[in-house]
């Protein structure tokens, strides 16, 4: 390091831990929804192991993240940007975390399902569409995050509305085709499940893309929302 090169204070060391640490929590979440994704498409028992082995190292970067934000927290007393940061790294940590729960569910359920789904009914549903829309979602609030560019966090919203009008539309073809088959019955309500695992999906980011705008910003769109609704 040059002498010219400034020094971080001890705080800017720690909360730039806090971002590697988040940044590196968003990447293994990223590869456990595309695992399970393939889990699911190629109905593969030993991708769905793997998510549900990997959800350990999603929890054991929960509960890292947390402690180093409780402890930037006691020990340095943030204030202005960088508290504000440590405020949404916890909320962003804990979306993740549910992110995960959520690839782990996909994957459980590929682990329960005994035959293949048709291929015009996964076609006619739109699921790896929704699993493509929630990937590209994830891509936009990671790089948000490590870019400090709230212009691509705000590039979500339209896309979850997207994803949400395809799982509505999923749920009335399932229900249809149900209607007219009783064949796999319970393996067409496992496609439901895993569509609004999807959806879920799609909220949690959301909330994230919500999180970095508000640390940024200084701007909660929770508030706004829920203003919005009232009126």
């Amino acid at each position: 390091m040059s002498e010219s090169t400034p020094k971080l204070t001890h705080l800017e060391s720690e909360l730039n831990k806090i971002k590697s640490a988040t940044k590196e929590m968003m990447s293994i979440v990223k590869y456990q929804l595309l695992r399970g994704k393939e889990a699911l498409l190629e109905s593969n028992r030993e991708l769905a192991l793997e998510v549900m082995h990997n959800e350990k190292r999603v929890n054991g970067y929960e509960i890292m993240i947390d402690n180093a934000c409780e402890n930037v927290i006691a020990c340095f007393s943030p204030v202005a940007i960088d508290l504000r940061f440590v405020l949404a790294s916890l909320k962003i940590n804990y979306h993740l975390e549910r992110l995960g729960d959520n690839a782990e569910g996909i994957a459980k359920n590929v682990l329960e399902m005994k035959t293949l789904w048709a291929p015009e009914l996964i076609e006619n549903i739109q699921l790896v569409k929704a699993f493509e829309l929630a990937d590209d979602m994830l891509n936009n609030v990671i790089e948000s995050y490590l870019t400090e560019d709230t212009s691509i966090a705000r590039k979500v919203f339209e896309k979850d509305k997207y994803l949400d009008a395809i799982t509505t539309q999923s749920h009335h073809i399932l229900a249809e085709y149900m209607r007219n088959s009783q064949v796999n019955l319970e393996q067409n309500l496992y496609l439901l499940l895993i569509h609004r695992k999807i959806e879920r999906v799609g909220d949690l980011i959301k909330n994230i893309a919500e999180e970095i705008i508000f640390y940024i910003e200084a701007r909660v769109l929770k508030h706004l929302k829920d203003s919005n609704k009232k009126d």
